[in-house]
């Protein structure tokens, strides 16, 4: 977080125009301008001035196709900047959406490519009304057909936007962060590095400082304060940016930085001033982070000829193992500019809100601006966060590289500066038939290499899934077999991907679907559009899952009721897996599911929120199997008959730091009015992070007219650990 004294860095107020141009050389006529919003995209300010309709709505997205392949001119003039003679005046870009250059009159003075590095240019010497071009260039495309996310392998452009079963079609381009003017002392601060190494005792952090400024020169002043505002004896004092001098200090009994659910996120704030009053203020924490094997895994018998375990994947915080219960993180909008730190606040609550602990930022998508990382600081959310690299071969081809590089680079010295961060990967999908990349493949080599260059101290994956990890399956039921069943088999050491789909509230369906497409849903129709169809398998059907609707209920009648069936299976098809993963400690250390938003309004997907920040259904489902303690049951199925001998495991599931009292647990089926007494477990105090194993239940299910039955799961003396599981009681 910067915050600049107004007496050393002034922003001045820019105003944009654009221009769309069949090429590079065109120049614009008198009636070819329209006005820009910056932050924003083309596509955004060319619908404002020619009235295309809402892209959320119907098929109206497929109006904003081919807008990707034109060049456009974004304009504006050097302003009328009252600055004293040791002040320059700069024109700051802090990314575009893709690539560009930079023209004062007419000539061109800056090219650049991607979107994690921005540029700034000295315009100090330029007279009021110089004009000021950026020309941004069509979306990179790596070949005409097929028009799908390999167009963007062999770039950092994110892939999501060229089309995926979540995703429209819609490339944005543009400027997706600020750009405009900035008066600057003569010397300004351009980059601060705060990092340390912790005791291993946890006792005492050795602080180490450096500061580049711009040009080099002058001195530094910096100082580290608590929450109260109270300085921290030994962590201040001064320093010389750009001299290769670190400044060192030791800070004992830093207080830690932990996630929500194991302590507090402590924050204190940095402060680093130049003796010219340019400044830079910052929230750091101090945390440790490693991904460590499994307990038990060096005992755990391998087949000859020996090779190596799988890989470790337990994540360490501050030398305690914690449980991962967290969620896929994909794009917030189509239009990444779009977002900000109001987009980000309501949802980053809600993961909150439901017990989670890490995001994973998906490799498909653009990595988030900075007000998501101050957040997740402050919330004590962890980030795994992904490079660019989504479902493609990317190439060991130079200038591929030598782009990942530069963006790379660029984006682990902007977020290593949080405490939330928790690992780095190198993508998503890449150890596969389809992306068909390996280790040997050099742009994870330059990604590893990078990260441990620039960021020794957070773990690195080469990918997701790998091997151990389970990465799927995304539906209730799969070649016959439940979602319950197919998580109950597995043996793996981490979720990092599952999912359960569901359409989403009919609200949100009245605001997407056209009435003459309401009923019934149809493919070639706006819930195609909206990903209900066709977005990912075989079954025709994909998110909406109508057979599976169809298997339990038989046909829906309205969209109310499908949606109403759907978003029963979503539940509990999602709380099952989440508490299945946490039964399955100590080999299983993390579950994250598929996704938790989305970038536009779905007819049906896996997020667990509706786009902007509304939770579905299943949201709630969630919540209830990621509370830190909880009553569990091991239920084999979904759907049951009367006459049949109900069965389940009881469990509890502890991921508090301590230990947990004794008590009772009833189990009992309610049936309507009806309630079915199957067992009642007394327990021992439950160990600090921690699952045990209780009996078995069983009972004959009655006669009793019903759709539906619950499983209840009191717990005496503490009410808050009850669990209930809503089943289906066949009628077909």
């Amino acid at each position: 977080m910067r915050v600049s004294a107004p007496a050393c860095r002034r922003s001045i107020p820019t105003c944009w125009r654009l221009a769309r141009l069949e090429n590079a050389g065109q120049s614009p006529a008198a009636g070819d301008w329209i006005p820009a919003v910056v932050p924003g995209a083309v596509q955004l300010d060319w619908a404002r001035a020619r009235g295309l309709p809402d892209p959320h709505f119907g098929q109206n997205v497929r109006l904003y196709a081919g807008l990707e392949d034109f060049h456009w001119l974004y304009r504006t003039t050097v302003p009328a900047a009252h600055r004293r003679a040791d002040e320059r005046l700069f024109f700051v870009c802090e990314g575009v959406d893709f690539a560009c250059e930079l023209r004062i009159d007419g000539a061109t003075v800056l090219a650049h490519q991607g979107m994690q590095s921005g540029f700034d240019y000295d315009v100090s010497g330029l007279p009021e009304g110089a004009v000021v071009d950026l020309l941004v260039f069509p979306a990179p495309k790596r070949h005409a057909e097929p028009a799908d996310r390999s167009q963007a392998s062999h770039v950092t452009k994110p892939a999501v936007s060229y089309g995926w079963d979540f995703h429209p079609r819609l490339i944005p381009l543009g400027l997706w962060q600020p750009a405009g003017f900035e008066i600057r002392p003569a010397v300004a601060i351009r980059h601060v590095d705060f990092a340390y190494t912790l005791a291993d005792d946890f006792s005492a952090a050795q602080i180490r400082l450096t500061v580049e400024t711009s040009p080099p020169g002058g001195e530094f002043r910096w100082r580290l304060s608590d929450a109260k505002g109270a300085v921290l004896d030994g962590a201040t004092g001064p320093g010389k940016p750009n001299s290769g001098e670190i400044v060192h200090a030791r800070l004992e009994r830093p207080r830690l930085w932990w996630t929500h659910d194991q302590g507090d996120p402590e924050l204190y704030e940095l402060e680093v001033e130049l003796a010219n009053g340019d400044c830079l203020r910052r929230r750091v924490g101090f945390r440790r982070v490693k991904l460590v094997m499994h307990t038990g895994a060096w005992e755990e018998d391998m087949p000859f000829p020996r090779s190596q375990n799988p890989p470790p994947i337990t994540l360490e915080l501050n030398g305690r193992h914690i449980f991962v219960k967290g969620s896929n993180w994909v794009a917030t909008d189509i239009f990444p500019g779009l977002a900000t730190a109001e987009t980000y606040r309501p949802l980053l609550q809600l993961a909150r809100g439901a017990h989670l602990n890490l995001l994973r930022c998906w490799g498909g998508a653009a990595a988030p601006k900075e007000p998501f990382f101050d957040q997740c600081d402050e919330l004590g959310l962890l980030v795994w966060q992904e490079f660019p690299l989504a479902c493609n071969l990317y190439p060991d081809d130079g200038q591929y590289l030598e782009l990942l590089d530069r963006e790379s680079r660029a984006l682990i010295r902007r977020v290593r500066q949080h405490p939330c961060l928790g690992l780095w990967c190198g993508g998503n999908e890449l150890f596969n038939a389809w992306s068909r990349m390996t280790a040997q493949s050099l742009p994870l080599r330059l990604l590893d290499r990078n990260c441990y260059d620039l960021d020794p101290g957070t773990p690195f994956l080469m990918t997701a899934p790998v091997s151990g990890m389970g990465h799927g399956d995304y539906r209730f039921r799969a070649e016959g077999r439940e979602i319950f069943a197919i998580f109950q088999s597995a043996h793996c050491t981490a979720y990092s991907e599952f999912g359960c789909p569901g359409a989403s509230p009919v609200e949100v369906l009245r605001s997407i679907i056209p009435a003459d497409e309401w009923w019934p849903p149809r493919r070639g129709t706006s819930w195609e559009t909206h990903h209900a169809f066709g977005a990912w398998d075989a079954e025709p059907t994909s998110h909406l899952c109508l057979s599976a609707i169809e298997h339990y209920f038989g046909p829906s009648s309205s969209v109310e009721e499908m949606v109403a069936r759907g978003s029963w299976l979503q539940t509990e098809g999602l709380k099952g897996v989440f508490e299945e993963a946490r039964r399955q400690q100590p080999r299983c250390s993390m579950a994250l599911n598929w996704c938790f938003n989305e970038p536009w309004p779905s007819a049906a997907n896996n997020s667990l929120v509706n786009w902007p920040a509304r939770p579905k259904p299943a949201y709630a489902g969630v919540a209830a199997a990621c509370r830190p303690v909880l009553a569990s049951a091991r239920i084999p199925k979904f759907q049951w008959r009367a006459g049949e001998s109900f069965s389940a495991e009881l469990w509890l599931l502890n991921d508090e730091p301590k230990a947990q009292p004794g008590g009772e647990m009833r189990a009992t089926l309610a049936f309507g009015g009806e309630r079915l007494e199957l067992a009642h477990w007394t327990f021992p105090p439950v160990p600090a992070q921690s699952v045990l194993r209780g009996p078995d239940i069983r009972g004959l299910i009655p006669e009793a007219g019903a759709s539906e039955f619950a499983l209840q799961l009191d717990v005496t003396p503490h009410r808050g650990w009850a669990s209930a599981y809503r089943l289906s009681l066949s009628r077909l």
